[in-house]
């Protein structure tokens, strides 16, 4: 049960009361006791191209064997390029999202999510008394299917948000697709499988996402630690302001900005559809003394009455199976998200 609602970092600090001590954060084992805004190395990924992946060409094959390695060693590709979205398109969701957030605090609250629900604008649930909050704020919507929607959730200013994102919405149904087949292709599963295990019925959801400028960069964290429960997720970050880090053999790197390309990484899900294979990476945010940082992700995960479980063709005498059949995972999901623990957990056999 959802603990009452706290104020929203913009009400915080518009009102002038500093940092509280709800947002200071306590080091664990991965930060080795040092400040949240250390400097950290950089992430060496090479770029991915998508057109490129589904070719049947010599050049096509060397691309699914360059996604094969980066996946199977990161869990992410830092640089999705040839897409098929416009640049000029990206940047008037960008400039959407930075106008919603700017509006007045009662603009905003219309939209507002409800205790115990997930969609709507404010701040992420509060599952217990000492649960320390993350420095950000959140549009959360759902957008595909359409009949999800909730469409009272979905901002009537700035003009063209809800216009916008539904376009959004159906350009990043493609993208989805073809980035499905290729992992299917990398390796060597039938185009479908994961499409199919994933059903008809898969949710896809949008997070629009503001870390306002933060006085105690080095304790306060924008998100915390965590993996995600999608299937996989795509992200654009910020184009001037970094903030997202990946862990890795317990350092942590940051990603750098590559404007108009995708970030896209594996979520729970994928990792056990493909029996480990593919790693859901630990990610988080840190905060900017001076600069707010704007990201938009999307989220695509099976309909939460979908088993999940390895898929056909992945399980061998020499890879045994390593996860159990899941379904409703969203229901602990935010339990062990927000006591620091990861969900998958609970899938290991």
């Amino acid at each position: 049960m959802e603990k009452p609602m706290f104020k929203t970092v913009q009400e915080v600090i518009a009102a002038g009361e500093g940092v509280s001590e709800r947002y200071l954060h306590t080091t664990n084992g991965n930060d080795k006791g040092q400040p949240l805004d250390i400097l950290v190395p950089e992430m060496d990924i090479t770029a991915v191209d998508l057109n490129l992946l589904l070719s049947s060409s010599d050049d096509g094959r060397e691309e699914l064997s360059k996604l094969y390695s980066v996946l199977s060693k990161w869990g992410v590709v830092q640089q999705v390029i040839n897409h098929g979205i416009a640049e000029d398109f990206l940047d008037e969701i960008f400039e959407l999202t930075k106008q919603f957030f700017a509006l007045p605090a009662e603009e905003k609250q219309k939209y507002a999510r409800e205790i115990n629900t997930l969609q709507g604008y404010g701040s992420d649930m509060i599952l217990s008394d000492n649960q320390v909050l993350d420095w950000i704020d959140r549009l959360y919507l759902t957008t595909y299917p359409e009949d999800q929607r909730k469409l009272k959730l979905w901002p009537e200013t700035p003009l063209g948000f809800r216009e916008t994102l539904h376009e959004f919405t159906m350009k990043q149904q493609l993208v989805i697709k073809n980035f499905f087949k290729a992992m299917a292709r990398s390796l060597e599963l039938e185009d479908n499988c994961f499409i199919e295990m994933c059903g008809e019925k898969s949710v896809t959801e949008t997070r629009f996402n503001v870390y306002p400028p933060c006085p105690r960069p080095d304790k306060v964290i924008g998100s915390k630690p965590h993996s995600d429960g999608s299937a996989f997720t795509l992200l654009l970050p910020d184009k001037n302001v970094e903030g997202l880090q990946f862990l890795k053999d317990g350092k942590w790197y940051k990603a750098p900005i590559v404007p108009y390309a995708f970030l896209i990484n594996i979520g729970d899900m994928m990792e056990i559809m493909s029996n480990g294979i593919y790693k859901s990476p630990v990610h988080r945010v840190v905060t900017n003394r001076e600069k707010a940082r704007i990201s938009v992700a999307t989220f695509y995960a099976p309909h939460e009455d979908k088993e999940i479980q390895p898929v056909d063709g992945i399980v061998s005498e020499t890879r045994p199976r390593m996860y159990k059949t899941i379904k409703k995972y969203v229901d602990f999901y935010f339990d062990y998200y927000h006591q620091g623990r990861r969900p998958i957990e609970a899938a290991y056999i």
